[in-house]
């Protein structure tokens, strides 16, 4: 360690098994990126601009376009910019901050679904005490308590990679600074950090999804002992949304992070898909599926909605 020359700077060497094929990339990745950003600002105007639209469901629909936004741009930027020939180091410092964010933000991601979960599970199971249980207040706390479970859970897998020394070789054989592809850099045994990673991410998303799975599981009950065929189609049309959302998150993690063996081309496409494509697609399922956002976002785009409620 004496003769430790300490890396400033990575290469990341993009997209594996990619080679000549930066611009069609760059010409395909580009409206994924803007629709994200479009879609979600969308989202997010609609729900501050309609009274109507002021709910706990709404209020983490709006939380969950900003995290979109800020996941999608922590690692499309920079891939983006690459894609367009222009350089592709990156320094220490921002290497750290594209890690921390990135599971900064996708971490909060996964308990903000959980939170979303246990909303549609007061609204349907306790309608009569869901004003009481879900009021402002405790919309906050919720709110920012994901903030600070991701940071937490950020801080932990941020700071087992990085207090690792690099002197050698800095190539980083990805597209972004993400664990598995920083942690073979080391100039030191890994085995520890990736236990405590595998343990962390496996931890976090096991947990989350039980809590998600027993909130539906309830709300399914709920739903089939609504006498009314509307009742059911309603309360059904609510929830369909958010399990699609889950059912697109939580793929790509199991893919990513938690298989035995990785399979490093399946796990570049999936990490893709959800970088790019996952957050462009939260916008148009949430409207697509729920009324009261389709016409609210018509009203704002055709210019009519009222001074009241602005």
């Amino acid at each position: 360690m004496k003769n430790c020359s300490v890396v400033t700077e990575f290469i990341l060497l993009g997209i594996p098994h990619t080679e000549g094929l930066e611009t069609m990339l760059f010409v395909v990745f580009l409206p994924f990126y803007a629709c994200t950003l479009v879609g979600n600002v969308s989202i997010l105007v609609t729900v501050i601009s309609s009274t109507r639209l002021h709910t706990p469901m709404y209020f983490f629909l709006g939380n969950l376009s900003v995290f979109d936004m800020g996941f999608s741009s922590v690692t499309c930027p920079k891939m983006l910019l690459y894609l367009m020939g222009l350089s592709r180091l990156i320094s220490y410092q921002d290497c750290v901050s594209q890690l921390f964010f990135f599971h900064f933000l996708g971490s909060i991601e996964c308990f903000l679904y959980t939170v979303m979960a246990y909303d549609r599970f007061t609204a349907i199971c306790h309608p009569l005490r869901y004003p009481v249980i879900m009021n402002a207040r405790i919309c906050v706390a919720l709110a920012a308590g994901t903030w600070l479970l991701g940071c937490l859970h950020s801080s932990i897998l941020t700071s087992l990679t990085f207090t690792l020394p690099y002197c050698g070789p800095n190539e980083v054989d990805y597209f972004f600074c993400d664990i598995p592809a920083v942690l073979p850099l080391a100039s030191a045994d890994t085995s520890l950090a990736k236990r405590v990673s595998f343990t962390n991410v496996g931890l976090v998303s096991l947990v989350c999804f039980l809590l998600i799975l027993v909130s539906y599981t309830r709300i399914a009950i709920s739903i089939l002992s609504i006498h009314s065929t509307e009742g059911r189609q309603r309360a059904f049309s609510t929830c369909s949304a958010h399990l699609i959302a889950i059912l697109c998150a939580y793929g790509p993690i199991i893919t990513v992070y938690l298989q035995p063996t990785p399979n490093p081309m399946l796990g570049t496409v999936v990490q893709i898909l959800m970088n790019l494509v996952g957050p462009m697609l939260n916008p148009l399922i949430y409207t697509l599926r729920n009324r009261e956002v389709k016409e609210s976002l018509k009203k704002i785009l055709h210019g009519k909605v009222s001074l009241s409620e602005v």
